[in-house]
């Protein structure tokens, strides 16, 4: 594992944690949603950034749960800033209800984390008829950033300050289909492969901020940016899915995988530091600016996707 060592360009490595990267970035004045906020690296990320002094709004499926980790995040930081809404992005209805009550609360937005994802689930359809990992892990948070991105445009005016959208892909991001395009295969049961759409869910995760990026750039003034970043290999309750993987990562994921605290270094660093003013629809793995796949790059495989997915989310 001596290779995780090694530190890039940016100055981080593999082994570099959330607290490390963020170190001495005072971030007070920020606002940050993070999805899926009550386990893995979503809670790790609400912690640190709240560490760094933002104001931290979870949104999340089991309040409960959410609860639990603001109260345990609250005991050893006093002055942590959090606030929890019930989101359950599997639900356009919900995505837009919980839109509606951040809104109304009048507050800012600097960062967006779009962090809650499920793995290699059996097939499933979502309540609104879109196989259960796409809709979670790109559609749902489609939606969710289109509407909260006015709020972000407007805090980044106010405040004179850049805003982030941070999508959190995977390292298994592709398309299984040779063609690259049909997106609108993903509701067919018949040859359902659950990891094989867990990685069509991920490479829609990328394309989503890359067409983002590059529609954002295209509006003069507006400073607010979109990036994708890879966790890595991380030892969390995503795997439950899927046995054999599970197995492998209870007995040897200490020794082969990253921490949670290492997990979340990246979404961390491109969610504050500012080394990355400016850059945007780029793609960032361990703390480090990375290559996406060939599939991640396409401008028309991305195009192609935003307009499927304007399509799924329309009232």
């Amino acid at each position: 594992m001596w290779w995780l060592g090694r530190k890039g360009p940016s100055g981080f490595s593999a082994y570099s944690t959330a607290e490390e990267v963020t170190q001495g970035i005072d971030a007070t004045d920020f606002t940050a949603i993070v999805t899926g906020a009550t386990s893995g690296i979503g809670a790790e990320t609400t912690r640190v950034l709240a560490l760094r002094g933002v104001h931290v709004v979870m949104g999340i499926r089991n309040m409960a749960a959410g609860g639990e980790i603001k109260e345990r995040i609250q005991r050893d930081n006093p002055s942590a800033k959090i606030d929890m809404m019930e989101l359950d992005l599997s639900s356009l209805e919900s995505v837009r209800k919980f839109a509606a009550q951040f809104k109304s609360c009048g507050l800012p937005l600097n960062i967006l984390v779009n962090n809650a994802g499920i793995m290699a689930t059996p097939f499933r359809l979502s309540k609104d008829n879109i196989e259960l990992q796409f809709a979670t892990n790109h559609v749902g948070h489609f939606l969710l950033t289109n509407l909260l991105l006015e709020t972000m445009k407007q805090t980044a005016i106010e405040q004179r300050k850049e805003g982030r959208i941070v999508n959190v892909s995977s390292r298994r991001h592709k398309l299984s289909y040779p063609e690259g395009i049909r997106f609108d295969k993903i509701n067919d049961e018949s040859g359902y492969n659950s990891l094989s759409a867990y990685g069509q869910s991920k490479l829609a995760s990328v394309l989503h901020a890359n067409e983002l990026a590059r529609r954002l750039k295209q509006e003069e003034g507006t400073e607010v940016t979109a990036n994708t970043v890879s966790p890595g290999p991380i030892a969390t309750s995503l795997f439950r899915h899927h046995s054999l993987i599970d197995v492998f990562v209870g007995l040897l994921g200490k020794y082969v995988m990253k921490n949670i605290q290492q997990g979340a270094a990246t979404t961390c660093y491109v969610a504050l530091h500012p080394q990355l003013k400016g850059l945007s629809g780029r793609y960032f793995a361990d703390s480090n600016l990375a290559e996406a796949s060939s599939q991640a790059v396409n401008p028309e495989l991305a195009r192609k996707l935003w307009e499927h997915s304007s399509n799924l989310v329309k009232s």
